[in-house]
């Protein structure tokens, strides 16, 4: 259910094409919710459909130019009771976890190159994140309240990612020590 509020959500931040939305995905809200093209192209015919959104007029129509979407009242309603609205957390579910797991049945062979390859990536993910709010959110910059929400969610993004790199640096040494072999 939270694709569309995900959709809803930056077209009310900006009145975008298919195209454009995608784009954004890939630069901001998919850092924490992704989704691929296809999907967000069909979810925006269901919005449509729905009577959440609408797309704009075009000053002239045609074959084939791309069409720019707006949150209709209904489709701000909508997001506005999601909001409010209660979720439990979502279970972790991380194949990392579960290769572990196995790891103890059938033995670690390969798995520290796979942790450190993973270390590697959190790495660079929490570069990235750390350079966003650098450029986005300097130290005592006042900003608006729609700001100060999206830096407790990149802040998350952050935490998450510091999280996984202490994990992954007790995790290695316990991989790497184990045998290769199947566990007894």
């Amino acid at each position: 259910m939270s694709l569309p509020h995900a959709i809803l959500t930056a077209l009310l931040e900006k009145p975008s094409s298919g195209l454009e939305l995608t784009r954004r995905f890939d630069k901001s809200i998919g850092y924490f919710w992704s989704a691929t093209h296809q999907q967000i192209y069909r979810e925006l015919g269901k919005l449509e459909e729905a009577g959440l959104i609408r797309a704009l007029p075009s000053e002239v129509p045609q074959r084939g130019q791309k069409k720019e979407f707006e949150v209709l009242a209904a489709g701000r309603a909508e997001l506005s009771r999601w909001v409010a609205g209660s979720q439990d957390p979502k279970p972790i579910r991380d194949p990392l976890f579960l290769r572990l797991r196995a790891a103890a049945v059938v033995g670690a062979g390969g798995l520290a190159a796979e942790l450190h390859r993973h270390t590697e990536l959190h790495r660079r993910q929490l570069a990235l994140y750390e350079a966003i709010e650098a450029r986005d959110f300097p130290p005592g910059a006042a900003g608006a309240d729609e700001d100060r929400l999206r830096r407790l969610v990149l802040r998350g993004g952050i935490e998450l990612e510091t999280f996984w790199l202490r994990w992954l640096e007790e995790a290695l040494p316990e991989i790497t020590a184990l045998d290769d072999g199947p566990a007894a």
